[in-house]
């Protein structure tokens, strides 16, 4: 069976639900954006929480992915790095939990990284993260060993700021076989990263993720179909990920395929769409399903994780989702 790897910020998200935006605009943090925070911000959006009623998971952009893709019954792995605090042991018990290899790495001087999520009563989520022993994975502490026996090494755009240390976990991961995923991950990291992002994408990917504010932004298209074109011709496989409207997929020239989203009666949090859904389609990769399936199922993982606070569907769920699934024409 196919296996799969994510490296990404090992991060714990501490979500709280807002009655309206003001307190995005007293922190200074644009309404569904991610912002890298210090210690000092962190300390003052913490004094808030703490009179909030607050929610605690795992998070990360692979990390949501990577446990999405267990619950499917994936196996799979987790290259990160957290600290030796309460958040870093919550982390690898949620990863023992699940059954995903745990490749953490370990730092004793940070602590360990936390995204403070904002969920806007439209759902919409907006992230202040602090990094802290997440941002300190480095080049040097990739081995070859880390990624043998795996198939596809899912990688998330937060890490594209550290060129050596991505660049090295795509040479260790072709070495083995590996096909790369990456996922852009947020419009104002593509707009940091322009040429990064066209060298990886023309030179490695195999299989891009994109929601249409980053595909536009990188390919300078106003039509998010239009950005799946110019994206199709750099890669294997392009996904434009389009929210409520659906997705957008395209395989080199061939025709491009279009999936609804699934209908859903109250979208409670975003936090973890496009992890999810990407989450889905590489299930169905895994499982030999046609592009269209793939891009099916990850709108049936998408649109049942947008029904709860934080990534984490219940356990009872997964059953049923699965069936869902495994219907889908």
């Amino acid at each position: 069976m196919d296996k799969i790897i994510g490296i990404g910020n090992a991060l714990v998200d501490v979500l709280v639900t807002l009655p309206d935006d003001a307190l995005l605009r007293e922190m200074e943090l644009p309404k569904g954006s991610m912002q890298l925070i210090d210690e000092a911000k962190l300390e003052t959006i913490n004094k808030h929480f703490s009179r909030m009623n607050t929610y605690m998971a795992t998070g990360g952009s692979a990390g949501n992915t990577i446990l999405g893709l267990a619950c499917m019954g994936v196996s799979t792995g987790f290259i990160g790095k957290i600290g030796t605090d309460s958040y870093g042991k919550f982390y690898r018990e949620n990863l023992e939990k699940h059954n995903i290899e745990n490749k953490i790495q370990i730092s004793h001087q940070l602590p360990s990284g936390v995204a403070s999520t904002f969920i806007s009563p439209d759902g919409e989520r907006t992230f202040g993260t602090y990094l802290g022993a997440a941002a300190t994975l480095k080049a040097e502490d990739l081995r070859p060993d880390l990624f043998k026996g795996y198939t596809y090494l899912y990688i998330e755009g937060y890490l594209v700021q550290d060129h050596d240390m991505i660049l090295r976990a795509i040479e260790l991961a072709k070495e083995a076989g590996l096909k790369i995923c990456l996922d852009m991950a947020s419009y104002n990291i593509v707009a940091d990263n322009l040429d990064f992002f066209r060298l990886l994408i023309n030179k490695y990917v195999d299989i891009l993720f994109a929601n249409e504010e980053e595909a536009r932004i990188f390919t300078a298209e106003k039509d998010s179909r239009q950005a799946l074109d110019v994206l199709a011709g750099m890669c294997g496989i392009a996904i434009v990920k389009a929210g409520p409207k659906g997705s957008y997929v395209r395989k080199g020239t061939e025709e491009i395929i279009s999936v609804g989203a699934i209908p859903v009666n109250k979208v409670v949090d975003t936090t973890g769409a496009g992890d999810y859904f990407a989450a889905g389609f590489l299930y169905g990769l895994t499982e030999g399903y046609p592009l269209e399936k793939c891009a099916k199922t990850g709108a049936i993982l998408a649109g049942n994780v947008i029904q709860y606070i934080g990534t984490n569907i219940p356990a009872e769920k997964w059953d049923g989702i699965k069936s869902t699934i495994i219907s889908a024409e």
